[in-house]
């Protein structure tokens, strides 16, 4: 299998970036879930699993490294109030260095009687925000898509082929950077969320993800060797 695509999703839960090469080390792909946006009330940091607007945002990484979002409309902030505004709620931007500790997310965990969801609270991974200490970079095939929107899943890796579930507990190379896939990833309401682009609201993706797949589609993996990747590697065994 080879590399067909490469995403950076510079804010968490925001839209993200596609790029031709980047530089892998320990916390993932450089520049990827390096910011996130916290309820300023609740202290929460915010997932499209929670408000779904997200989605219609995009986070761009500046040359001074830092971080701009755009909004739908095309205007550029990094303001909280305005990105408050635009989201109906007090929200701060942080980045992964201003918050070293401790960060809580929430997921949905059943139906309530009242017909919406409940909501239980997890920690996420010190570092990059990502959701789970054990996937820095995840990766998924276009075999494994099939028909699917890629975007839905937001991998970091799109590979040209199939056959990605069988690399768990392996050691790989991607271009120049070292491996470890871990696990599958499990997936949840957020891959039924309404996107740009004509991406409708679809409860089926996740019903069929856990019929066909077990609940599971893309796999994850952690750094053992930082190195460089770009679109046309391969994804090779140690």
């Amino acid at each position: 299998m080879r590399v067909a695509e490469l995403w950076r999703y510079p804010v968490k839960s925001l839209q993200g970036e596609r790029l031709a090469g980047a530089e892998v080390g320990p916390e993932g792909l450089a520049g990827d879930r390096r910011w996130a946006l916290f309820d300023a009330t609740t202290g929460l940091g915010l997932t499209a699993r929670r408000v779904p607007d997200l989605l219609f945002l995009t986070g761009r990484m500046r040359g001074d490294g830092t971080v701009a979002v755009v909004l739908p409309d095309g205007s550029v902030t990094s303001e909280d109030a305005v990105l408050s505004e635009r989201l109906g709620r007090p929200v701060t931007l942080r980045s992964a260095t201003d918050a070293p500790g401790e960060r809580h997310y929430e997921n949905p965990f059943g139906v309530g009687e009242d017909g919406e969801y409940d909501w239980d609270t997890f920690a996420g991974a010190r570092g990059a925000f990502h959701d789970s200490s054990r996937t820095r970079v995840s990766l998924v095939s276009t075999g494994t898509l099939g028909t699917w929107d890629r975007r839905r899943f937001r991998a970091n890796v799109v590979l040209d082929g199939e056959g990605e579930d069988a690399l768990v507990g392996q050691r790989v190379w991607l271009g120049g950077a070292g491996l470890d896939v871990v696990a599958q990833v499990p997936r949840c309401v957020m891959v039924t969320r309404p996107q740009p682009g004509g991406i409708g609201r679809d409860t089926g993706v996740l019903k069929a993800v856990h019929r066909e797949r077990n609940g599971c589609l893309a796999i994850a993996a952690l750094v053992s060797r930082p190195g460089p990747v770009a679109v046309g590697d391969e994804l090779a065994g140690w």
